[in-house]
C-alpha cells in the first residue's frame, strides 16, 4: 500500500516536472517569437494613434478598445487557423510567405522614407465629414483592415520561430503571442493617446512639481510621436531585410547572410568590451541596407506602374 502510494507520488512528480518543462519551452518560444516581431509591433504602435486624430477625447479609448478587439479577432479567428493549417499541410511555404511579408515591410519602410524626403504622403489626411458615429465606424474599420496586414506579418514571423515544434506547442505559442502583442500594442497606444490629457491634468494641479511634469508631458508628446514613427520605419527596414537574408539562406542562397554574419563577427571582435552589442548593431545596419535596397526597388517599380 505504502509502496503503491510512493510510486503514485513519484509519477505525479514526474508529470509535474514534464508539465513545467513544457511550460518553460512554451514561454521561451513565445518570447523568441515576440522579439522577432518587434519591427512590426513598433510600426503597429506608431500607426494606430492617427486613427483617433480629430475625434473627441472621450471617444479615444473606446475607439482604441474597438480596434484592439478587432485586432484580436484578426489574429485568433482568421490568422491563427490559417497559420496552423499552413504549418501542418504546407510547411515548405512558410519561408516564401515570410519573405513576401519581409519584402512588404521593406517596401513600407522605403515608402515612408520617400514620403519623408519628398514631402508627399499617400495617406488621406483630409478631414472626414458626416455623422460622428459613421465617422467613428469608418475609422475603426480602416484601422482593423490595416491591422490585418500587420497582424499577418506578426503571426508569420512567430510561426517561423516555432515551426519545428509540435502542433500543440505551436498553437499555444501563437495564441500567447496574439494576446500578448495585442494587449501590449494597444495598451501602449492608449497611453500615448491620453498622455497629453494626463499632462494637461497635471499642469492644472496645485503642486509646482506636478505642473512642471504636466507641461513637460504635453511638450514631449509631439517628439515622442515623431521618434516612434522614425523607430518604426527603421525597424521595418532592418526586420524586413533580416527576414529576406534568413529566408534566402534557408532556400539555399547563403552568401548574403554569410557576408553580414562575418562583418558583424569582425566588428564584434574589434570592440571586445561590447562585442555582442556591436555585432547586433552591424547586423541590424546591414539588414536595414538590404531592406532599403529591396524596398526602394519595389517602390520605384510600383511608382513607375502607377505613372
Amino acid at each position: 500500500m505504502a509502496s503503491g502510494l510512493v510510486a503514485l507520488l513519484d509519477d505525479i512528480a514526474s508529470i509535474t516536472k514534464l508539465a513545467a518543462a513544457s511550460l518553460d519551452d512554451v514561454g521561451a518560444a513565445a518570447g523568441k517569437a515576440s522579439s522577432k516581431a518587434v519591427g512590426v509591433v513598433v510600426d503597429d504602435a506608431a500607426v494606430t494613434p492617427r486613427y483617433v486624430a480629430g475625434l473627441s477625447p472621450e471617444r479615444e479609448l473606446p475607439i482604441i478598445a474597438k480596434i484592439a478587439a478587432g485586432s484580436l479577432r484578426n489574429k485568433l479567428l482568421i490568422l491563427l487557423p490559417a497559420a496552423l493549417l499552413l504549418s501542418a499541410f504546407l510547411p515548405w511555404a512558410i519561408t516564401p510567405l515570410l519573405m513576401l511579408g519581409g519584402a512588404f515591410l521593406c517596401f513600407e519602410g522605403a515608402e515612408k522614407l520617400i514620403e519623408a524626403f519628398s514631402g508627399k504622403s499617400h495617406e488621406d489626411d483630409s478631414p472626414a465629414t458626416g455623422d460622428a458615429g459613421a465617422l467613428e465606424d469608418a475609422k475603426v474599420s480602416g484601422a482593423i483592415r490595416t491591422d490585418l496586414i500587420l497582424s499577418a506579418e506578426i503571426m508569420a514571423i512567430a510561426l517561423s520561430s516555432v515551426a519545428d515544434t509540435v502542433f500543440l506547442t505551436r498553437a499555444i505559442v501563437l495564441v500567447i503571442v496574439a494576446i500578448a502583442i495585442t494587449a501590449g500594442v494597444y495598451g501602449v497606444v492608449g497611453l500615448i493617446v491620453k498622455m497629453d490629457d494626463i499632462g494637461l491634468h497635471l499642469a492644472k494641479g496645485k503642486r509646482p512639481a506636478m505642473q512642471a511634469i504636466g507641461r513637460g508631458l504635453v511638450k514631449a508628446m509631439p517628439i515622442v510621436m515623431s521618434a516612434l514613427a522614425k523607430i518604426g520605419t527603421a525597424a521595418m527596414l532592418w526586420v524586413g531585410g533580416g527576414i529576406l537574408l534568413h529566408g534566402a539562406e534557408v532556400l539555399g542562397l547563403a552568401m548574403p547572410a554569410e557576408v553580414v554574419h562575418h562583418a558583424a563577427e569582425a566588428a564584434g571582435h574589434a570592440v571586445s568590451f561590447a562585442s555582442g552589442t556591436v555585432a547586433w548593431l552591424v547586423t541590424a545596419l546591414c539588414s536595414g541596407i538590404v531592406g532599403l535596397g529591396v524596398g526602394g526597388i519595389i517602390a520605384a517599380a510600383l511608382h513607375a506602374v502607377h505613372r
